[in-house]
């Protein structure tokens, strides 16, 4: 009776484990920086390799380029800039 007790502690013990060293190691998802409602983005890196977020405050290229002059920054077109686009044509459905 005593060996089937201690495999099932072992076991939920190495599941404990695991779950703690799966939880700390995570990493917090990064939610969407980009605002749909300006053209220019600017890229402000903060240190290391992957360390930036976007600033989409501008609208337009010059706009951005004098605040990103003298810092770590890039400026960049908004990719999920909603204006400005044409709507969709809808197709006319003839009858006859």
């Amino acid at each position: 009776m005593q060996r089937p007790q201690r495999r099932s502690r072992a076991r939920s013990l190495a599941l404990a484990i695991l779950a703690i060293a799966t939880v700390s190691l995570a990493v917090p998802a990064r939610a969407q920086t980009y605002d749909p409602n300006y053209p220019v983005c600017l890229q402000i890196y903060q240190g290391g390799i992957a360390d930036y977020y976007f600033e989409c405050a501008y609208t337009s290229m010059p706009q951005c380029q004098a605040s990103a002059s003298g810092r770590a920054a890039q400026c960049v077109v908004n990719p999920y800039y909603g204006k400005g686009k044409p709507a969709p044509r809808k197709k006319r459905v003839r009858t006859y």
